[in-house]
Order: structure tokens, then C-alpha cells, then sequence
């Protein structure tokens, strides 16, 4: 019995079109249209902030007095550095506390991977005003049950006005879903236990592994757990206004009555500080052509 292929399309050496469906015609531009919407929607206020801040309301010319007046600015330098400080102690204290945690985890303690993320979730499910009154509250305790002891001692010195380093600890806690997301989507990537075991039978200890091995590795992961906690830091203004703590955000508000235009300039400059840290990002993980392949 022969099989006859005359009614079937196609048949022969030609093959037949393949259809095209009739729902993805028109897609791509339904795709920038989106694109560009979302852009008209970031741009748009950008826009506006940065014409608000370099129109003159006297001669209705343009002027950059605002953005040339912040680093002379009454305020300025002493909250950005104290604000950049304490980002900066927050980025190691978060580092050094969850490089190893994220290590260990992988190599030793895999059966406790759940547990370490539902414990670093519960930033985001605490509302910061939440805990801001509990840590409020805890250092209430040291004037009315603990003075003239160490502990009220140690409750001061977290609370000294040049260098608060209650906001460093709370901050370091704010960052952990973003810190272990960013070092735990790293590891996820790479063969870490064959590396470290190798480093190790070459006689390296296991700090020298977590220099020369892990963080090359985790390069990429380390630079946006930094920069995401570096941008938290930076932009946090609830936890630091309740305690009573002036900041880089906090004076931006404290400005804002007295001078809008300053106020609004500093922060179109903070987002454009924003922007540049993600280049540098980018930049600093752009591989050589060779080096993925050595």
C-alpha cells in the first residue's frame, strides 16, 4: 500500500512557509511603545526638576548658581560626609558578615539555605517604621535601667551625633535581603566547591580563599550588594528622622523650606551620582575578550 502525498501541502523538495501567527504581528512596536512610555514617565519629572532648578525667576534666563552653591552650602558637607560614612561602614559590616554566611551555607551548610533566606527576608516584611520604634524603645532603656552601668555606656556611644553607629547597625540589617540576593545569585553561577577545594589543597587557609578565591568570583555580586546598599543608605531619610539623626536626607528636607531650588538640585545631583556608580558598575564587570575563555 503507497502513501501518496499529492494533497498534502508542501510535498516535494520545497518546503512549505511557516505561518506566522496572526497575535505576534505588531508586537515589537507594541514593545517600544511601552519602552518609551515607561521612559516618558522617569524622564518627564527628571526633566521637570532639572528646569526648575536652572530657570531664573528674575531675568527668566538660565543659571547653575544652585548646583555650584551645593558644595558651599550651609550643612552640606558635614551630613554628605557623615551620610557617606556611615554608607561606607555599612557596606563592610554587610559584607563582612554575609560573605562568609553565603560560603558557608553553600559549601557546608546547604540544608540550611531555606532558613538563612527566610531570615534575611524579614527586613522586608518588618515596616521600617516598625523598627525604628523597637530600636527606639531598646535605647530608651539605658537612662532608666542601666545608668552609670557599661551597658548604658555602650547605648551613648551608639548614639553620638558626629558618628552614629546605631544607624550603621540598622542599616546593615535594612540591607540583608539585598546583600544575600546579590552574593547568593553569584554563587548560584559558578563552581565555588571545586575552586575552594583546589585553593585549599594548595595549602591556601580559608581567609586567604575568601580574598583570592571567593570575591574575585563573586566580583559582580559584591559591586551590587555594595551599590545597593550604598544607594539605601544614601536616600534613607525615616529611620534617621525619628531618631534624630541629621543626614544627608534629612538636611535635603531641612533645606527644602528655606531654599527649594537647592534642595531640588542636590537631588537631581544625588540621582546622577545614582547613574554614575551604575556605569562604574557596569564598566568594572565588563570582561576582556580573552578572560572568559582563560
Amino acid at each position: 500500500m503507497s502513501l501518496s502525498t499529492a494533497g498534502v501541502a508542501g510535498a516535494g523538495s520545497v518546503a512549505p512557509d511557516t505561518p506566522v501567527r496572526a497575535g505576534r504581528r505588531g508586537s515589537g512596536v507594541w514593545r517600544w511603545a511601552v519602552l518609551a512610555l515607561f521612559g516618558l514617565y522617569f524622564l518627564v519629572p527628571v526633566a521637570a526638576s532639572l528646569w526648575f532648578t536652572v530657570r531664573d525667576r528674575g531675568s527668566g534666563g538660565f543659571t547653575a548658581e544652585h548646583y555650584t552653591g551645593i558644595p558651599g552650602a550651609e550643612g552640606f558637607a558635614e551630613t554628605f560626609g557623615r551620610s557617606l560614612t556611615i554608607a561606607v561602614l555599612t557596606v563592610l559590616l554587610s559584607l563582612l558578615l554575609m560573605v562568609p554566611t553565603v560560603v558557608l551555607v553553600d559549601l557546608r551548610l546547604p540544608r540550611l539555605r531555606t532558613t538563612v533566606e527566610l531570615l534575611t527576608l524579614l527586613p522586608l516584611v518588618l515596616p521600617p517604621i516598625a523598627l525604628v520604634v523597637g530600636v527606639r524603645s531598646v535605647l530608651a532603656w539605658a537612662p532608666d535601667y542601666f545608668l552609670d552601668t557599661p551597658l548604658a555606656e555602650a547605648f551613648f556611644a551608639l548614639q553620638r551625633p558626629e558618628l552614629p553607629w546605631i544607624l550603621v547597625l540598622v542599616y546593615v540589617v535594612m540591607a540583608l535581603p539585598f546583600v544575600y540576593r546579590a552574593l547568593d545569585a553569584g554563587l548560584r553561577g559558578t563552581d565555588l566547591r571545586t575552586l575552594t577545594e583546589a585553593a585549599r589543597n594548595l595549602g591556601a587557609s580559608w581567609p586567604r580563599v575568601l580574598v583570592s578565591v571567593v570575591l574575585p568570583v563573586l566580583r559582580t555580586s559584591v559591586l551590587t550588594a555594595s551599590f545597593l546598599t550604598l544607594a539605601l543608605v544614601l536616600g534613607e531619610f525615616t529611620i534617621a528622622q525619628i531618631l534624630g539623626f541629621r543626614t544627608f536626607p534629612t538636611w535635603i528636607l531641612e533645606i527644602a523650606g528655606s531654599r527649594p531650588q537647592l534642595s531640588v538640585a542636590v537631588s537631581v545631583l544625588s540621582l546622577g551620582m545614582t547613574w554614575v556608580l551604575l556605569l562604574l558598575i557596569s564598566a568594572l564587570d565588563r570582561r576582556r575578550p580573552g578572560e572568559e575563555s582563560a
